[in-house]
Formats: C-alpha cells, sequence, structure tokens
C-alpha cells in the first residue's frame, strides 16, 4: 500500500551501496547466458520512496527462485521505454549483462496533486536471472532531458547473499499452476501468468472458467492472435476469504487476494493494486514473463503499467478492455485517447519527444512512424470523422492522444490504445517486435 511519511535520510544497508555515474557503458545483445547466469531468478523486493521532486530506492529482500522463464539470447532491452530501468553489470569491465525498461505506480503518483509535495512509498519488484559471480546492479530513472541517469548501484554478490540480504526463505507455499495453453520451452516462449483476484471460497469453478476466457481475450485480438504458438498461458488457482473487489465509492471494502481496488489516483474506474509483494508471492514458482490480474466483479474497470503488470474486470467489455491494457503492460504503449482531467495526465511535455512510440509531439517524429507514412501523407493530417469506429482508417498523424487534445499525435483515427478499435499498423508494428524479444 502507499503509506505517507515524513522526509528521513534513507539508507540502503542490505547491498555495498555506490553511486555511479554510468551504467550506460558498452552495450550488445551478444552476451552468453550460462557464463554469466544461472537458469534461476533473483527476485529483488524494493520500495521507491519520495515525490515529483526526487525519489530513491531501498532494496529490502532478495529471493532466489529455481526457474527462469525468459530469453537466454536478448538480454538486453532494445527499447527506449519507461521512466525507469534496471541493468545488471560486470564490475571489471563495465559491461551490460541484463537490462529491462519499465514503468510504475509511483511514476504516476507523482504527477498527482498530493504527488508534489507529499512523500509516499511504493513497493515494487524486479526479477533478473542469477548471476553466477559478482554483479553491479543499477537502478536508473529517465531524466528531464528524457536520458536514462542511474540513481543507485547495489553491488551484489550471489555467494554471500545470505549475510547481505534478510534473504527470504524458499518456501513452495502455493499450489502448482493451471496449464491453459503451453506451447513448450518457456524460455522461448512469452509466459503469461493470470492470477485471480476477489474469488472467494464458492469460486473455484467460475474462476477456472474465467480463466480460460481471459486467455481467450489474451489471445483474441491481432496482433496476438497470429501469435498465438508464441505464448504460454498459467493460471493460479488461489482463492481469498471473500469474492469481489473493494470499490471505495461505493463502500466496498474486499480482504482479496492482492489486495485490488478502484478508484485508484482518485479515477473510479482505475482498478489496480499496490500490494507488489504479495502478487509476486502467489506468482513465485509460475514461469512468468508477464502478468494479468482477473478482476471478479462486473463493474467496469482496469489498469497496466509498463512490464509491471495489466488488469482488467469481468465486465461485459472485457474482451476489449485487457487487450487494451495489455498494450501497455507488453508493449509500452500509451494511451490515445483525450482525458485532460486525469491526475496523471501531466506525464507528457509537449516541448518533447514521447518515449512511447505511439504518440508524438513532433519534435522528433523521425523516431516515430514517419517511414511507415505513405507518399504525400500531411503532418498534421486531418481529422476524417467519417472512419468508421472498427477501422483504424488511413495512416497518418491525427491530433489528439495521451490526454491531451492539442500538441500530441496518433497514427491512426481509432486504434485499441483509443477506443477499442483493432491495433494500428504503428501498435501492431511494436508488440510484434516486444513479442520478438521472448521467442529469439
Amino acid at each position: 500500500m502507499r503509506i505517507s511519511m515524513t522526509m528521513k535520510k534513507i539508507i540502503a544497508p542490505l547491498f555495498l551501496f555506490t553511486m555511479l555515474a554510468g551504467c550506460n557503458m558498452l552495450h550488445s545483445q551478444n552476451v552468453n547466458f550460462s557464463m554469466y547466469f544461472s537458469d534461476s531468478t533473483l527476485r529483488l523486493d524494493y520500495h521507491r520512496v519520495g515525490n515529483r521532486q526526487a525519489d530513491t530506492v531501498q532494496v529490502l529482500n532478495c529471493e532466489k527462485i529455481p526457474l527462469w522463464a525468459g530469453s537466454l539470447t536478448q538480454l538486453l532491452d532494445p527499447f527506449d521505454n519507461g521512466d525507469y530501468r534496471v541493468v545488471v553489470l560486470d564490475p571489471a569491465s563495465g559491461r551490460q549483462l541484463y537490462s529491462r525498461g519499465y514503468n510504475s505506480l509511483f511514476r504516476e503518483y507523482r504527477d498527482t496533486p498530493q504527488g508534489k509535495d507529499s512523500i509516499a512509498s511504493f513497493e515494487e519488484v524486479v526479477r533478473l536471472p542469477w548471476p553466477k559471480r559478482t554483479v553491479d546492479i543499477c537502478f536508473q530513472r529517465r531524466g528531464s532531458d528524457q536520458k536514462m541517469h542511474t540513481q543507485c548501484t547495489y553491488r551484489f554478490d550471489p555467494d554471500s547473499a545470505m549475510t547481505q540480504l534478510r534473504r527470504r526463505s524458499v518456501v513452495r507455499a502455493y499450489p502448482d499452476p493451471i496449464e491453459l495453453q503451453n506451447n513448450g520451452n518457456s524460455h522461448k516462449k512469452i509466459d503469461v501468468v493470470i492470477v485471480p483476484e476477489g474469488y472467494g471460497p464458492a469460486d473455484s469453478l467460475k474462476m477456472i472458467r474465467d480463466m480460460h476466457t481471459f486467455c481467450d481475450y489474451l489471445l483474441g485480438q491481432e496482433p496476438f492472435r497470429s501469435r498465438r504458438s508464441d505464448f504460454n498461458v498459467w493460471g493460479v488457482p488461489l482463492m481469498g476469504k471473500a469474492s469481489g473487489i473493494t470499490d471505495p465509492g461505493k463502500g466496498i471494502q474486499v480482504n482479496s487476494l492482492v489486495g485490488s481496488s478502484y478508484n485508484t489516483f482518485g479515477a473510479d474506474r482505475y482498478l489496480m493494486t499496490m500490494r507488489l509483494f504479495q502478487l509476486h508471492d502467489v506468482i513465485n514458482w509460475t514461469p512468468c514473463d508477464h502478468i494479468i490480474i482477473m478482476a471478479n466483479s462486473t463493474t467496469y474497470g482496469g489498469g497496466a503499467i509498463y512490464n509491471f503488470y495489466a488488469m482488467s474486470s469481468l465486465n461485459e467489455m472485457a474482451y476489449v478492455v485487457l487487450p487494451h491494457e495489455l498494450g501497455h503492460s507488453i508493449g509500452g504503449l500509451a494511451d490515445e485517447y483525450v482525458d485532460e482531467n486525469l491526475s496523471y495526465g501531466d506525464m507528457h511535455t509537449l516541448e518533447q519527444e514521447p518515449v512511447e512510440p505511439n504518440i508524438t509531439t513532433l519534435v522528433n517524429f523521425a523516431s516515430k512512424w514517419q517511414s511507415m507514412l505513405p507518399k504525400g501523407t500531411p503532418v498534421p493530417s486531418p481529422l476524417d470523422h467519417s472512419v468508421r469506429r472498427n477501422e483504424n482508417g488511413p495512416l497518418g498523424v491525427y491530433e489528439g492522444a495521451g490526454y491531451h487534445a492539442k500538441g500530441i499525435y496518433r497514427p491512426a483515427m481509432h486504434c485499441m490504445m483509443r477506443d477499442y478499435a483493432p491495433f494500428c499498423p504503428v501498435c501492431s508494428r511494436r508488440l510484434n517486435e516486444v513479442f520478438d524479444l521472448y521467442v529469439k
């Protein structure tokens, strides 16, 4: 949960702590996995503490999980996306061994009115391949110049991890996952875990049916449908003590499995959880590249964070809400609709090019979908309201995206990231690029 606190001196005693200027050193995809890593996962639990002015990372626990679901060859993140990045470095050479970009709920909190001054603490978790030797783990944050800068670096020695950290005992406390779709070797597949939320003791049969339904929703839209054979889908057969989802607007409070709630940051339909440690406890023993939280509620709602998780209720619109949220959590895609009343709507500045691949301020449009435009396409492109709601229309540069009515542009009149139309060519291209990162 988010916890307000007074400003204190923040100390990270659990690792050897070093402030570095770098972590943006040698970058090559040719990393020999077996030379540097074992086929296990290093889970790091930490708090991100701060506000709009500054934040820091407090690493709390580590855990060794005896399986690694990620690729053995695609270890370095080729996408300059997300506001944060974790980088594993070889201390001797400075070579990057592993990296992944991501976002967090804290990033949205700092753009709320409360986030301007109030210090808050958010749970976050990163999962890395387990190092065979001492490495430096760098936590980076995107600065006002749109570049990644190292916040802090922790030296991690796997041989002495027991004394460096409050290492959690590895206890298999949860049942085996259900195979909803198993296409083989996790190192060459995209492993998605469906976590049931808001299911009580009497909901076991419904939970299994809903898992299969959500698996169909996951793979029902292009480009997911065409890449179906690249996915493994797992379900975690766990139930809480009661049915339903916390909804403060309706006076409903439920002690659910991972503590999800509507009304995140004051938005009624924004359905999220801040209990990241509990969420990752639930999926610890399941091969996992991406997480879906399936909320047992018919009230419209959902949300997603890039490389964190996606969530949707079982509302009648879930068959399109879930793909939209996966566009965020897997593809790192931006919302293309306009809603300037959102508390986190200030995350895009008109003076800089957004990092998300599907919106542009035209500051550096060449880095976006300019090369995909048909010859002679006007930039910006005139809005064409004759395009049907279930069609993308011609590829162009249409004003109105990223919550802003003016100054930010999108590739199509309609898209899954705007109003639940099919994914446009620009969004589909990025999703396929991300899929390839897991299967090569």
